[in-house]
């Protein structure tokens, strides 16, 4: 099995993929808390705290949040 590396041992190019990508799970996640505090209840499917704490789940959460939390406008009225 291969030794994992240090962030000493990577390359350059490697820790610039590795701050990017946490830059843009950080990005999603807290877009998604965003939109959470500021959408009515009515608005969401499902309860406001489910989706916080989904949310915090990687991208997988956010995503889930993004695609099937929020409800359509012609859903809303």
């Amino acid at each position: 099995m291969a030794k994992k590396k240090t962030w000493k041992e990577m390359p350059p190019a490697a820790r610039a993929g590795v701050v990017a990508v946490g830059i843009a799970q950080v990005s999603l996640m807290l877009a998604a808390q965003r939109d959470i505090s500021r959408r009515p209840a009515e608005l969401i499917n499902g309860p406001k705290a489910a989706w916080r704490l989904a949310a915090l789940i990687n991208f997988i959460g956010p995503m889930g949040y993004f695609v099937f939390g929020r409800k359509k406008p012609a859903e809303a009225g």
